[in-house]
């Protein structure tokens, strides 16, 4: 038996704060929703990502228990794989490189970690700063990671150095949400005044200050064509620019 997809969507949730909820809909029927004890305190953060070497999905959380967690979605199963450790306070962001091979995360421990889903292995811990890193965004090409300052500057790190590359700097407060373009031309970044900077990769040149809102940007998002930004904000809004 066939479906023909017509809706589709996924999203979390988290009721207490220590379970973690998945529920997968495809057209109008729930297909799967399993909770599960995933973490021992509120689970901040979720990526999914798909491994080009065998096609497997992951899904990695983060948690304030300090903690990491890989997840492998098989047969409509979430089993854990690894649970990492490491970082001495809360992880508020994780991400997963395009081609599923590396796990990086961010704490309010103001460290960067990058970890080997394969094998769970930490690869490299990055100081980011004196004060907490937040949002953390692979590049396309899965060199870079990205992550904003308290200082209003996005730091890019690369993955085979583990060193600060370059920084972009939007002169303004402190950047809560990061998201590079689909194309790996642009990155955009939200701050904490709810002001947007959108900078060309390849020159770090800022394109373009936007200031559409008036409370924290929380999230971004750039289109598949690259060619329009999606941003959401504690003041209630979604606003889609021409970038």
């Amino acid at each position: 038996m066939s479906t023909q997809v017509s809706f589709f969507f996924f999203f979390f949730f988290f009721l207490p704060l220590n379970h973690f909820i998945l529920t997968l809909y495809l057209s109008d029927w729930c297909l799967f929703k399993g909770v599960m004890p995933a973490h021992d305190d509120a689970i901040w953060t979720a990526a999914w990502g798909r491994s080009e070497k065998d096609g497997s999905d992951t899904i990695v959380t983060g948690s304030l228990d300090d903690t990491v967690k890989v997840w492998k979605w098989t047969d409509e199963k979430l089993e854990l794989q690894w649970s990492l450790e490491g970082h001495q306070l809360g992880v508020v962001s994780v991400d997963i490189s395009h081609n599923g091979a590396i796990a990086a995360s961010s704490s309010l421990d103001a460290h960067i970690r990058l970890w080997d889903l394969d094998s769970g292995k930490q690869i490299k811990s990055m100081d980011a700063g004196p004060v907490d890193a937040w949002t953390v965004a692979f590049s396309p090409d899965s060199k870079y990671v990205a992550t904003g300052s308290h200082l209003g500057k996005v730091n890019i790190f690369g993955v085979e150095s583990g060193k600060k590359e370059f920084s972009l700097d939007t002169r303004g407060k402190f950047i809560l949400s990061i998201a590079y373009s689909p194309d790996g031309k642009y990155l955009a970044s939200g701050a904490i005044d709810g002001i947007i900077n959108i900078f060309d990769i390849a020159t770090g040149k800022l394109l373009h200050t936007l200031e559409g809102h008036a409370m924290p940007i929380r999230s971004l998002t750039f289109s598949p064509d690259s060619q329009l930004l999606v941003t959401a904000s504690d003041d209630g809004y979604i606003k889609i620019y021409d970038v």
